[in-house]
């Protein structure tokens, strides 16, 4: 569901980014502004698969123009959980992210700013507040989507590379998320997609895995929207305010470690 794509993005963000007193892998270290802001992009990115669906989130975004853009993603890649569901789109949208991380422009007092990333996440911030039920209207999704961009035009790191990894990660963590439900992803070859042989089919249990379509899964989560599903959104959600209030701290100057 949205609201767990959304969470399970910035979670995934604040465990690779962020120095934290536990739950933290320091594989991407970034400053705690960086931090923040990425994980804002992460959680906005971690809801693009789902372009595809002409009933998501980011369907509502625009009236008559985001449901015009989901149904067009959904008719270009075959449908809800087909293409851009899989690896292949994940690259194509990397791609997309190291152009826009290139685009920078030069304003008075701040220098060179990167103004191709701070466009991306009005829209990506959007997605992720609105997903998150932050706000109820989407006049004001737009707003914080306005607001996000400006701290990434201040406070983004200065090395580049932070946007489309933000972006990737986002992407790649939403497709995991529905490889967990029993519904699945498209193949890990997509648009090459390989089905089972007929025994394989026919076996409980490893059906269940490795489908009669060519879709894989590895359902531990069950149908998308069950009950694990929800507990484990709440798991993530807290992990993330965890993270948020230890990286606030380390912006306001705060030593967790000295608190204790």
């Amino acid at each position: 569901m949205g609201i767990n794509h959304a969470t399970s993005g910035a979670a995934v963000w604040f465990a690779a980014t962020a120095t934290l007193p536990a739950l933290s892998t320091g594989l991407y270290p970034l400053a705690p502004m960086g931090v923040l802001a990425g994980a804002l992009v992460c959680a906005g990115a971690a809801l693009l698969p789902d372009a595809d669906h002409h009933s998501g989130t980011i369907a509502h975004s625009v009236p008559v123009v985001g449901r015009l853009v989901a149904r067009s993603v959904e008719d270009a890649s075959g449908g809800h959980r087909h293409g851009a569901h899989t690896l292949f789109a994940a690259l194509i949208v990397t791609l997309l992210a190291v152009l826009l991380g290139r685009v920078t422009t030069v304003l008075p007092l701040l220098g060179r700013v990167p103004v191709g990333p701070a466009i991306a996440t009005i829209a990506l911030i959007c997605f992720a507040v609105k997903a998150r039920d932050v706000v109820k209207r989407w006049s004001t999704a737009w707003f914080l989507g306005l607001v996000a961009a400006a701290a990434v035009l201040l406070f983004s790191p200065d090395n580049p590379v932070w946007f489309p990894v933000a972006v990737a990660l986002g992407f790649v963590t939403h497709i995991a998320g529905d490889l967990l439900t029993v519904e699945g992803v498209p193949s890990l070859i997509w648009p090459i997609q390989v089905k089972p042989p007929k025994a394989w089919a026919r076996t409980p249990g490893l059906r269940a895995i490795w489908k009669r379509n060519g879709y894989v899964s590895v359902p531990v989560l069950g149908h998308a929207g069950s009950v694990r599903e929800h507990l484990l959104g709440v798991a993530l959600a807290l992990y993330c305010v965890y993270a948020f209030v230890a990286v606030a701290m380390q912006a306001g100057h705060v030593d967790l470690l000295a608190m204790h």
